[in-house]
């Protein structure tokens, strides 16, 4: 679930950044998108094993 936040967080910035203007404050955006891009670096170094989908885990 922390990979899914993580690619979330990283496509929202993405988004930001997309949508900012020039007189836009460039350091606060380019600073969260780089904390996204270090949360999903940082997610795959805990647990480097590919994604699934949040629905398919099982409850046991």
């Amino acid at each position: 679930m922390l990979k899914w936040c993580a690619w979330v967080a990283l496509y929202c910035s993405c988004i930001s950044f997309a949508n900012s203007r020039v007189n836009d404050d460039t350091k606060q955006i380019l600073s969260s998108f780089m904390l996204s891009i270090s949360a999903v670096v940082m997610s795959y170094l805990q647990n480097p094993q590919p994604m699934s989908a949040p629905w398919a885990s099982s409850f046991q």
